[in-house]
Formats: structure tokens, C-alpha cells, sequence
């Protein structure tokens, strides 16, 4: 069976006309704000980007005024957006199309059920199957929440233009519209003036629920339920789609993050779904207007209107709007409760109670043969209760285990038990804390002892963690994830840390602890760490008590940062086996959150190809990953997006489930051996430029737009964890984001060419290997083709002009390194590939690449020119923002750029 990805050939022309329309819109607009003359300027520039004339583009923008470039540089940001939103308009259309008409296309999941149906235990694969897209607070989506609103009003009037070209729309009015919408959004600032904070994450994220997570989550799950069901195979309560968030528990970096700013995420998760609820509930109080004398209820659903304080004459017969006038107050009261605090009756302790109420009104329905009114909204509000609760998504939290070690050693100290505790050996750290955990009942903190202000702000978010769970349930905290886990003993003191506020004990753990292994070196010594923890029997306990599961995370960023990516790609590869058979000697399933970004650098890339590509059994039915920055927006923008976004991960993930290989087992050994010589070579090339070349800090500084980028409001937490002295010192996300931005896309390629090329020259057959490896590995592919991408979207030339703000030469040579390695790369991946052009095997990306580059790279251009003015003091306050814009406009353009 071949699966094609799916291709917007066929509506290529559609998606021209839309550019065209808003190209000219945006162009009319421009031109009313600044001018004929003014707007040449654009043109000319336009022109020259085309033509690939760069040092005369370069020359004319050197020329323009802070005051020219105000209006230039919105206008060249503003339309690549315009571009994504038409090609996302076209990916919705091709989708719902492509399914109505019964085309198959890449992750449809009707095709993968009758794949997994085909299973002995294809009943248990469709019930368990849990896939959990985790929004985290590393916001590289640097537009305002306003133009967020925009371009979805956009969005929306262009799913209208086929009937607008068929008569079916008024074309005037149509077309009015849109250019309202276009004027607006080039005359609003695009970015933020002030910082973000944490609460405006957890608003700007949770506002996706309302636009298009709550009804895409809801439908897929239901369609999901209705496939199984056509297989022969009913299933009870399954949950292939829940979510998962950072924002308010991640404090790891982040000193924003606090007991209140997880309370609030927690509160303003259960208000957006109980106000979805409410809505329903309130659509169907309007709807089943029934009357006994026609049709009757069960009594149980009697007996639920008979609670209602509804006691209008006019609902006396009205039966189902009186049980849903009592719901709707049950709900309501508990809204309050979740959100203000106050324990008013009645009201609903857990979801599970409120879903019991539905269930009456549904057998009272089927029992009156009104199995059709429980299609529409009671059908989407019963699926939502199951899967989202009254949490909406589960919260993780995270620290470093530094601060965790730090806290514990204060605590020991406090009470009397261990004056020393950082310097002892990790044997008797461990020794130390177990016995603090199986014998010792005391709460540690208990002591009057003066606290420490980092103890009193780590007890006291664990403190409101505990709260949360009590009163939302379980679901709303389940993981706390270690950051630079190294030791066992990092992971037993959070679970000293958790029994002080009662959510660990010695039989289960409320909060499973969960290691991240980062580094290279992290990876390496994973399964050594998992090893030894699996077998302390206290261990083994509070993983019974979780059904089993034992998750590990990993880390995509760090681990690039750390090795390059051939080095990070096959490390976390080879973790995932190793650690996969230790569970499985132990009898524990273990499952991976993948630490992935937005960019290949952070372990990026298609999401099919990056899960389809792990190693076979490593994921036995569960999988998280994150989703961050601006590709949130791009997956789950609107409900179509995120329809088909969800449904690719679940066909992945049962694809990855049931499939092996087409490779022959028996080459996989070889294959193994190959990479292990050609990743070794590259961690040394990659480390020798980035760790070892005197120059290349300051290079990066330099040639690239970092300082800036850290001083955008694109997120609540610092660009490093601590001040910037060493690239190590850095978070992976300015790191990655500056690289894109200055069009090196570093982190992605380098030491790839080398590596390979050192191994091809060893011996004449060696191409001919890579070349099955690529044709027959989809771990391979995989790898190469996200390679292929980053090198597309990279442009040198560009790159060379960032290279020419370094101070002396010595740091400026640094780019004839990294070009020297670029064009190697490009050789070595199309040869391998037996391709003769980059993105041969994408042509749609290489046509959405063409027609937008011109304007995105007018961007970069003007991007060095105010940095260079900047660093020279000609830019004042008011015109650095400019920059910013710029910077807007080439991670909007690249799409995938943190």
C-alpha cells in the first residue's frame, strides 16, 4: 500500500489567486500610508530580492532612512504571513476534500485503523493509545494575541473564496471585508512593547482551546470511536488525544513561575472548559424542548429535572430542560468553586459525576427512541467530558535538579539528619533519602528553622500542586520532570520533596517523577541511572501504583546544542533502545516525552516522519511531545489545522505501533556500526568549531541578531539561565532562533558534510551503503531529509553579510568554515539522496520557498543594516523596535524557526 503525503498541487492556481488578491491589497494599503514615491522603494527592493541582486538591495536599503523603513519593514513582515495563512486555508480545504471523497493521503487515520485492525490485539493498541501534545511556555510566536485574532478573521474569509469565485458569495462584500482585515493588521504593531508575562502565556495559550483545540480534539476522538466501531471493535473509553502543558508549572529557568502562577493555570484551564460546557449545556437547554405528553423519560431522568429549582409552569412537561437547568446550575456552582474558591451547593466534585447526569439524559433518550438528538452537541459535549475533564489539559511542572538538591540538603540540614549533604557520595546520598522515605514519617520542613527563599517558593508551589490536585482531580498535575537529571539521587530528592506535602509516600507517588536526560553525556548515562532506579523496591511500588508506566524525557535541544545534530539524532536513537529493553527486563513499560522544538536543530521536522522513525517497540502505547512557539500557532491555529495535525500524530503513533521496518533486520547491526564511526567524527568536528575555535563565541554574538533576539518580548523566561559567558551557558531556544534568523541554520547540518564524506572516502562502496541506508531506514530518512530542509531555508549569502558585522577578521573567517561545511553538506545529502536539487522530494514546500523567499529576505537586509546602526548609536529607542519586526517577519517567513 503506498500513502501519499499530502500535496495542494491540484489547487495551486487557488492558492496564486488568494497571494495575488493580498499582495495587491496589502500593496493598495501601503500605498495610502505612505505614497507612490515612497512605495517604489518596495518595488525596487522586491525586484532585486528576485533577482538575486544582493549587493545593490544591500546599497539601497544602506540609504533609506530610520523613517522610511518603518513602513518597508512591516510591509515585507506582514506579507509572508499573508502567504501561511493562504497555504494554511489550502491544507483545510485539501483535508476535509481529500476525506469526503474517500482520497487516501499521509496519516489519514480511516487507512492506519484498517492497518492496526488487521492485529490479534488491535482492540487493545485502539483503546489504549494515548498521544499527548504538550504546549509549553518557549514562545518563539512573537505576534500579539491581537494579530493572532487577525489573521484567523483572515483565515476565515478565505476559506470562502471558492464560493466567492462560484457566485455563491457576494464578491464586493467579500472583498471588502478582506481588505478591512489587511488594513488592519498593517496598522497594528505586530509585536509587544512590554514583556510577557507568565499569565499572558497561560491566556495566549489556553485561547487555542477556544478557537479550534476543544472542537478538533473532540470530533477526531469521536470519528476515531466510529471507525474502530466499523471494524467490529467497540471501544469503552478511549483517549488517543489528550493535552498536556507547561505554562505555570515550568519554572525551571523561569524565576516568574510560582505557587500562584500554577494555581492560575490550573484555574484558567478549568474556567475555559466549564465555560465550554456551560455553553453546551445551555445550546441544549434550548434545543430539547420535549414534552412529556409526547415522549417520556426514564425515571431517572425524573428524578434529575425534579432536582431542578426551574419551577415555571411553562417547563412542568419540559422534563429534559428542567434536568438540564439543574446540570447547568451544578456547574455553574462549580465554577465558582474552581475559580473563586467558594464552596457553593449544589455542585460537582469531580467530572466523572457530572458525566453520570449526562448518561441519565442519554438513556432516557434511547429508552424514548431519541437516538438522533444525541448527535451534534450532546454527542461533542459527552466526548469532551471524557477526554478533557474538569482540567482541560494536565499541567507538568519542572525544575533543575541543582535547585531540588539545593533544597533538600537545607531541609536534612534543618532537621538535624545530614549537616552536609551535597558533598556526600551519591551511595549515601541515596542511602540518605531512602530511608527518609521508607522509615522516617516526618515532615521535614516542619522545623522553625529559618527557610531559605528559594525552600519557602519550592515548598510552596509543591504545596499548591497538591492543592490543585485535591481539588480538580488527579489529571490536572501528573509529571514532575527533572531538568540535567544525572544521578538517582536527583530523582529520590523531588520524591522528598513531594512527601512533603503528602504526594508521595512509600506505596505511590501522586506526582510521577519523571527524569529529563539532556546532554549527550546524559544520554550515555541514562540507562545506567534507569538501571539502578528500577530496582529500588520502593520504586518498583510507585510504579505499580501507576498501572505500570515508567516515563523518561528527552532531550532534543541541549543534546544538539551539546553534539551537533548527527550526534544528538543517534544518541537519543540508541537511548530509546537501551532504555526501551531495561524496562522491559524489569517489567516496566516505559514511555518517552520528546523534548522536540520547532526546528530540526531541536529535534523538528515533520511530525509523521519524526515519530514513524523511532526505534521499532519503542513506543509501547503511549507518547508525549512538545509543541512550542510560533509552530502552535501554524498546527492548531484553526479547527481544521488542528484536526489534521491531531490526526497525523495518532496515525504515526499506531503506524510506529504495528509496523516494522521495511529494512531487513539482518542490516541492521551494519547500519548500526556505520553510524556509530560517522556520528563519532561528527561530534568531534561540531565540538572543534563550537567549543574549540577561540572565535567562534564571539562569532555568534557578533554575526548574529542574539542580543536582540534576547531582548524581544517573545517569552517570560531569560535567555540563559545565568548571564551569558559560554554558548553551554545558553538556552537552546535564542541559541537556535539566532541561527535561523541570520539564515546559517546552524544547528541543523553542521558536521553532517564531513562525517560523511570522511566515511564515503574509506571505501568506494560506502556511497552505495548510505544510499540503501536512506532508501530502506526510516530513522535514516528521517535524519537526511530534515538536513535537506534546513539547508533550503538557509542562504549564505545572507549569512556572509551577518559575518561582515564581526569586529576583526579572525572572527569573520569563522564563516568560511561554516561555508566551507555548507557546501559540503548540500554535495554529500543530494548524493546520498540521488537527487539532483534540494527539496526534490517536497515540491510543494520548494514552491512555498520560492514565492516568499524574495520577501523574506528584503527582511534580512534590513535586519544587519538597523543592527549595524544600532550598534553604532544611530538608532534610537523609538526605531529599535524595528528590528524586532524584522525578526517577526523571518521566523513567520520560515515558519519552523524555534
Amino acid at each position: 500500500m503506498t500513502i501519499k503525503k499530502l500535496e495542494s498541487n491540484s489547487n495551486k492556481d487557488v492558492i496564486e489567486e488568494e497571494v495575488s488578491i493580498l499582495t495587491t491589497l496589502l500593496e493598495e494599503t501601503t500605498r495610502n500610508m505612505i505614497g507612490d514615491e515612497a512605495f517604489s522603494i518596495i518595488t525596487d527592493l522586491t525586484e532585486l530580492s528576485a533577482k538575486q541582486n544582493y549587493q545593490v538591495l544591500e546599497e539601497k536599503i544602506s540609504q533609506l532612512s530610520n523613517e522610511e523603513m518603518v513602513v518597508i519593514s512591516r510591509y515585507f513582515s506582514i506579507l509572508p504571513l499573508l502567504i501561511n495563512i493562504s497555504e494554511d486555508v489550502d491544507l483545510a480545504y485539501e483535508v476535509n476534500y481529500q476525506n469526503n471523497v474517500g482520497k487516501d493521503y499521509l496519516g489519514k487515520l480511516s487507512t492506519t485503523i484498517d492497518v492496526v485492525a488487521g492485529n490479534e490485539n488491535a482492540a487493545e493498541i485502539l483503546e489504549n493509545i494515548n498521544v499527548v501534545p504538550v504546549l509549553t511556555a518557549h514562545p518563539t510566536q512573537v505576534q500579539r494575541k491581537t494579530m493572532l485574532g487577525l489573521t484567523n478573521e483572515i483565515h476565515v474569509l478565505l476559506r470562502k473564496y471558492r464560493d466567492v469565485k462560484q457566485g455563491l458569495v457576494n464578491k464586493d462584500k467579500w472583498h471588502a471585508d478582506l481588505r478591512r482585515q489587511v488594513e488592519l493588521i498593517m496598522q497594528t504593531d505586530i509585536i509587544r512593547e512590554k514583556k510577557l508575562k507568565v499569565k499572558n502565556e497561560i491566556t495566549n495559550v489556553t485561547e487555542y482551546y477556544h478557537t479550534s483545540l476543544i472542537k478538533a480534539i473532540t470530533s477526531l476522538v469521536t470519528e476515531y470511536k466510529k471507525l474502530a466501531s466499523a471494524k467490529g471493535i467497540e471501544l469503552t473509553n478511549p483517549k488517543p488525544i489528550t493535552m498536556g502543558m507547561w505554562i505555570g508549572g515550568d519554572r525551571d529557568g523561569n524565576p516568574f513561575v510560582t505557587a500562584e502562577t500554577l494555581r492560575l493555570s490550573s484555574t484558567t484551564q478549568g474556567e475555559v472548559i466549564l465555560s465550554y460546557y456551560l455553553e453546551k449545556i445551555d445550546s441544549l437547554y434550548g434545543s430539547f424542548s420535549m414534552s412529556s405528553t409526547l415522549v417520556d423519560a426514564t425515571d431517572e431522568l425524573k428524578a434529575l429535572a425534579n432536582l431542578s429549582t426551574d419551577t415555571s409552569e411553562f417547563r412542568e412537561k419540559e422534563l429534559y430542560r428542567k434536568a438540564l437547568n439543574y446540570i447547568e446550575t451544578k456547574l455553574g456552582n462549580t465554577l465558582t468553586y474552581i475559580t473563586e474558591d467558594k464552596k457553593v451547593e449544589p455542585r460537582y466534585v469531580r467530572a466523572n459525576d457530572f458525566k453520570a447526569d449526562l448518561e441519565v439524559i442519554k438513556a432516557s433518550l434511547l429508552a424514548n427512541r431519541g437516538d438522533s438528538l444525541l448527535n451534534g452537541d450532546f454527542a461533542e459535549l459527552l466526548q469532551a467530558v471524557e477526554i478533557f475533564g474538569f482540567y482541560l489539559a494536565s499541567i507538568d511542572m519542572r525544575q533543575d535538579s541543582s535547585v531540588q538538591e539545593a533544597c533538600v540538603a537545607e531541609l536534612l540540614k534543618a532537621a538535624n539528619i545530614e549537616s552536609d549533604y551535597s558533598n556526600l557520595s551519591e551511595e549515601d546520598k541515596c542511602q540518605v533519602l531512602l530511608k527518609q522515605l521508607l522509615e522516617d514519617p516526618r515532615i521535614l520542613s516542619a522545623t522553625h528553622v529559618e527557610k531559605s527563599e528559594e525552600l519557602q517558593k519550592e515548598l510552596a508551589i509543591y504545596q499548591a500542586a497538591r492543592e490543585m490536585k485535591d481539588k480538580m482531580g488527579e489529571e490536572i498535575i501528573k509529571q514532575h520532570i527533572i531538568s540535567h537529571t544525572e544521578t538517582v539521587s536527583d530523582m529520590l530528592e523531588l520524591a522528598i520533596m513531594l512527601k512533603e506535602v503528602g504526594l508521595v509516600d512509600n506505596e505511590k507517588a501522586r506526582v510521577q517523577i519523571v527524569p529529563l536526560f539532556e546532554t549527550i553525556e546524559d544520554l550515555d548515562n541514562a540507562a545506567e541511572i534507569m538501571t539502578a532506579y528500577l530496582q529500588l523496591p520502593i520504586v518498583q511500588k510507585w510504579i505499580a501504583a501507576n498501572k505500570g508506566y515508567q516515563e523518561i524525557m528527552l532531550g532534543y535541544s541541549d543534546s544538539n546544542k551539546d553534539g551537533g545534530y548527527l550526534s544528538s539524532g543517534w544518541t537519543l536513537y540508541k537511548a530509546q533502545n537501551e532504555l526501551t529493553k531495561i524496562g522491559e527486563d524489569h517489567g516496566v513499560k516505559i514511555t518517552f516525552f520528546h523534548g522536540r522544538g520547532g526546528t530540526v536543530g531541536r529535534g523538528g521536522g515533520p511530525s509523521y516522519d519524526a515519530i514513524t522513525s523511532q526505534p521499532f517497540g519503542s513506543i509501547k502505547d503511549r507518547i508525549r511531545l512538545t509543541e512550542q512557539g510560533e509552530v502552535i500557532g501554524n498546527k492548531f491555529g484553526n479547527k481544521d489545522a488542528a484536526y489534521y495535525n491531531l490526526e497525523m500524530l495518532i496515525s504515526a503513533t499506531l503506524d510506529r505501533m504495528v509496523t516494522r521496518m521495511i529494512v531487513d533486520p539482518n542490516k541492521i547491526d551494519g547500519y548500526r556500526a556505520i553510524m556509530d564511526g560517522i556520528v563519532a567524527d561528527s561530534n568531534v568536528i561540531y565540538r572543534d568549531l563550537v567549543f574549540g575555535n577561540p572565535h567562534f563565541y564571539d562569532y555568534f554574538f557578533e554575526a548574529s541578531p542574539i542580543k536582540e533576539v534576547s531582548s524581544l518580548n517573545i517569552g517570560s523566561r531569560p535567555a540563559a539561565r545565568k548571564t551569558i559567558t559560554e554558548i553551554s551557558g545558553l538556552r537552546a531556544i535564542p541559541w537556535v532562533f539566532s541561527w535561523s534568523q541570520n539564515r546559517v541554520m546552524f544547528p541543523g547540518w553542521y558536521g553532517v558534510g564531513s562525517s560523511f564524506k570522511n566515511f564515503i572516502d574509506q571505501d568506494v562502496s560506502n556511497l552505495a551503503k548510505l544510499q540503501n541506508m536512506y532508501q530502506t531506514w526510516p530513522f535514516f530518512r528521517s535524519l537526511l531529509s530534515n538536513v535537506d530542509m534546513v539547508l533550503s531555508k538557509s542562504n549564505m549569502n545572507i549569512a556572509f553579510q551577518y559575518a561582515q558585522m564581526a569586529e576583526s577578521e579572525e572572527v569573520r573567517d569563522v564563516f568560511y568554515t561554516i561555508l566551507d561545511e555548507w557546501q559540503l553538506t548540500k554535495n554529500v545529502i543530494l548524493s546520498i539522496e540521488q537527487n539532483e536539487e534540494l527539496l526534490e522530494e517536497l515540491p510543494t514546500l520548494k514552491a512555498s520557498l520560492d514565492y516568499r523567499l524574495p520577501y523574506f529576505n528584503v527582511l534580512n537586509y534590513i535586519q544587519i543594516e538597523l543592527i549595524k546602526r544600532l550598534r553604532r548609536g544611530e538608532v534610537t529607542e523609538d526605531y529599535e523596535k524595528l528590528i524586532h519586526i524584522t525578526i517577526n517577519g523571518i521566523a513567520t517567513g520560515l515558519r519552523n524557526s524555534g
